[in-house]
């Protein structure tokens, strides 16, 4: 069902509860939490280890469903959902840059990136044109028939971002996008992301323990016992 929200939220977090189960005793990661992410804006959430920070980007990406509330993404209310209705809606319209890359590792670099266009049904001659376009902008290419193995850590988070950011999501989620990168590499791939996510005006959140990733944003967030507190604005 679609939901009107003002126009400038792109994410909307209402009354939101989940927790999970660590050994016998039941963790909770989120506790009735209202919460808007803007239109565009650029969101860094952060967090000590535990407190929920992936559990919220796959809630958010339609990935988990939540205990309690409800997670609008441009008007639709994901758990209002199916499964398959929740999957469709996560191809067109968001973006995940996950922590461990998960690549194909059957397929090459410009495969693995036009994959989530053959998903959705572009047209192959349109599917390669976009493919090149976004392998040029990361700078690979020159790489696209090399496979991930081939490939160094900081390539491989490069294709991820690309595969991310191909199909124009409205949505960016990225978990710690930087994350075991030395510091000029980090500091390549954040201009990138940043590039990209502005070239359509996406909402990007990414979870960084980084400050000097943190500093980038529009926002940082905290998320702590259950509840997300702004630290910047």
């Amino acid at each position: 069902m679609k939901q009107e929200l003002p126009l400038n939220v792109r994410v909307r977090l209402d009354k939101l509860s989940h927790s999970y189960h660590e050994g016998e005793r039941r963790h909770a990661v989120l506790s009735d939490v209202t919460f808007d992410f803007l239109s565009g804006e650029t969101v860094a959430l952060r967090g000590r280890s535990g407190s929920g920070k992936s559990t919220l980007l796959n809630l958010i990406a339609g990935i988990d469903l939540p205990a309690n509330g409800n997670i609008i993404v441009n008007g639709k209310n994901l758990t209002e959902m199916t499964d398959r209705d929740r999957t469709l809606f996560r191809r067109k319209h968001i973006g995940f840059v996950y922590q461990a890359f998960n690549l194909v590792p059957t397929l090459n670099v410009a495969d693995n990136v036009k994959l989530i266009l053959e998903l959705n049904g572009v047209r192959r001659a349109q599917a390669r044109a976009r493919v090149t376009e976004v392998l040029t902008a990361v700078g690979l290419a020159e790489r696209s028939a090399s496979y991930p193995e081939n490939l160094s850590g900081g390539e491989q988070q490069r294709v991820a971002i690309a595969r991310a950011v191909v199909h124009k999501p409205l949505l960016l989620l990225a978990d710690e996008p930087t994350g075991n990168l030395d510091d000029a590499a980090a500091a390549s791939i954040l201009r990138l992301l940043l590039s990209l996510r502005s070239e359509y005006g996406a909402t990007l959140i990414m979870v960084t323990h980084s400050a000097a990733v943190a500093a980038t944003c529009d926002r940082v967030l905290d998320l702590r016992s259950g509840q997300i507190r702004s630290t910047k604005t």
